[in-house]
């Protein structure tokens, strides 16, 4: 059972048609959702990033779309899912109409769950994906339903055998993984990519910037890095809401460290 709107129908009906504006435009955003026990992690995080994210779109919020409401959504799909723990997807997006010029600005959403599967790799490699490039603007930060580089990268990664790739923007300088944001680590420095290089503002990249912040053992730059700085790292890993931190083990030629990833992880951990 899939939430269209909030109603609870079959997910093998069809629910989009030829005026779809996701399917002809990539006209929506989407937050994935991690819920265990019943409990939605980092639930103000997401609904605050959704409601800027709307904005900035200018999609039209509706009145009753609270935290509340947010939250209640979410449980309600996973429960009629007969799911306790869940990952969540939330698609919202303007409603049916218009060529690039849209008929209005009101929307829909579809909410879909699916078992929860976590999986940290014990070894895990990755490549450096350069057919396509991201750019680095503001509307890269966001969660659209426009991700052709990365679907492009993960044919790239699956044919030739790698966990993932990493992606660059315009100016050849790195931006995030297929599926999460980057983290590099050289001595007690930790850098990840700065906004301004075109990376989604992640969740689980907020909180690890947050708790190395914090620490006495280690400083966090949001700064550029190139694709050479990863070959010269003791570690990289990538971060997203579902698996929370996943080392990587190798690039090119270069094996990697995992224990500034694994101490973050438990703390992250003991965060939620």
């Amino acid at each position: 059972m899939v939430n269209f709107n909030g109603i609870m129908i079959d997910k093998s009906k069809a629910m989009l048609n030829a005026n779809n504006r996701v399917f002809n435009y990539g006209d929506g955003l989407f937050e994935t959702i991690k819920i265990v026990n019943s409990k939605i992690y980092f639930l103000e995080d997401h609904y605050f990033r959704l409601m800027a994210s709307m904005r900035m779109l200018r999609l039209e919020i509706p009145l009753n779309f609270t935290m509340e409401f947010f939250e209640s959504e979410l449980l309600k799909t996973a429960t009629e899912n007969k799911l306790e723990s869940a990952r969540v997807r939330l698609t919202v997006f303007r409603k049916d109409g218009g060529l690039y010029n849209p008929i209005s600005n009101q929307i829909d959403y579809l909410i879909v769950a699916s078992p929860l599967h976590i999986l940290v790799k014990e070894t895990y490699c990755v490549d450096l994906f350069k057919d396509y490039y991201l750019n680095s603007d503001i509307l890269s930060t966001l969660k659209t339903t426009n991700k052709i580089t990365n679907v492009l990268a993960s044919i790239y990664a699956s044919e030739n055998g790698f966990d993932n790739c990493i992606l660059v923007n315009e100016r050849k300088q790195v931006v995030e993984a297929i599926n999460g944001n980057i983290f590099v680590v050289k001595g007690n420095t930790i850098k990840t990519p700065s906004i301004t290089e075109g990376c989604i503002k992640g969740i689980t990249r907020k909180k690890i910037i947050e708790l190395v912040s914090k620490s006495e053992d280690y400083i966090i730059e949001e700064t550029e890095i190139s694709p050479f700085d990863l070959q010269k790292a003791d570690e990289i890993f990538i971060t997203n809401v579902i698996v929370g931190i996943q080392p990587i083990t190798q690039y090119k030629k270069v094996t990697f460290n995992t224990k500034v990833s694994k101490e973050l992880a438990l703390a992250l951990n003991k965060l939620i």
